[in-house]
């Protein structure tokens, strides 16, 4: 590596980079300057020397304004990049001085959320008030996404859908069992236990089409050389129920989301015996083990907190 490669961090100037991202959004230096309450020439040699430590043109400088060049362009890409880290670390980091302790960001499906999460986590926060959870929900494939590219320290989903994934690290954390979610009246509510294919004769109402529900639907579906009528996609269990009850179709979800919804509709749940309905919902990092502190002290309490009903029924 170049002595002049190892300096580049060091030679770019944070406000050389926040002028820039200025006038690649203005169009205008003038316009720029006026914002930013500094003399035009000012921007102009900072822009200058931002191009000499690049030794590249970035700007092509024209009567009307500027316009990039492809160097410019990826500089601004990056450069927004950079800046936006940098106020999300301050806002972060600004916590502390108001007391917060850690920061954890959290992805998770709705299956987690819905059945697992608002105890685990409420405990969690009981016994550590000045940790800061922020919680996002995803689908599965997008969790995995969010913690690989760092956007999540931690993912909580179903990571046996197809999708990035193969480079992180898991640790169980619960199951969960998928159900057949029927009218109170229906043909199948008489029955206890059946095969996903008995009921694609049905309509049904589905979860989101990248969902890891439906992606298991589908392909089981197809496994039985059949295709599900699908009547409608919604995008929570609860919509779902409100629109089995209301007659659109039949509808798969896991059994205790099914259970913690009372009263959402006359309803009834029937066991579904395919092994593919017996899932395993899984702690998702990149390396658990350069986790932040925090994160990995959440870690610990989620694992123990799985491992906690397992004990009981042993016992």
């Amino acid at each position: 590596m170049r002595p002049s490669d190892r300096s580049f961090a060091r030679r770019i100037d944070l406000t050389s980079l926040q002028l820039f991202v200025a006038v690649c959004e203005l169009g205008s230096i003038g316009k720029t300057a006026e914002r930013e309450f500094i003399a035009a020439s000012a921007v102009s040699k900072r822009l200058s020397d931002l191009e000499a430590t690049l030794e590249t043109p970035l700007l092509y400088r024209h009567t009307r304004g500027v316009d990039l060049t492809p160097a410019g362009e990826s500089l601004l890409h990056h450069a927004r990049s950079v800046l936006f880290s940098l106020e999300k670390m301050q806002a972060e980091l600004s916590e502390y001085a108001d007391g917060v302790r850690g920061h954890v960001r959290i992805h998770a499906s709705i299956s987690a959320i819905v059945q697992f999460l608002p105890e685990d986590l409420g405990h969690f926060v009981k016994d550590h008030p000045q940790v800061k959870i922020d919680l996002e929900e995803h689908l599965s494939t997008e969790v995995m996404r969010a913690v690989q590219e760092g956007t999540a320290d931690l993912g909580i989903c179903n990571t046996g859908v197809p999708g990035p994934g193969h480079e992180l690290q898991t640790l169980p954390y619960r199951e969960d069992q998928l159900v057949l979610i029927v009218p109170r009246g229906h043909a199948l509510a008489r029955t206890r236990a059946v095969p996903f294919d008995a009921t694609l004769d049905c309509d049904h109402v589905g979860l989101h089409s990248n969902s890891s529900i439906y992606l298991a639907m589908r392909d089981a579906a197809a496994a039985a050389g059949r295709t599900i009528k699908l009547r409608i996609h919604v995008t929570g269990l609860d919509a779902m129920c409100r629109m089995i009850h209301n007659g659109l179709g039949v509808g798969v979800m896991p059994r205790r989301a099914f259970e913690l919804m009372h009263g959402v509709g006359d309803l009834e749940s029937v066991r579904l015996t395919d092994a593919w309905a017996r899932r395993s919902i899984n702690l998702v990092a990149r390396d658990f083990s350069t986790l932040p502190v925090t994160a990995r002290l959440l870690v610990d309490h989620l694992t123990a907190q799985a491992q906690a009903p397992q004990l009981a029924a042993a016992a």
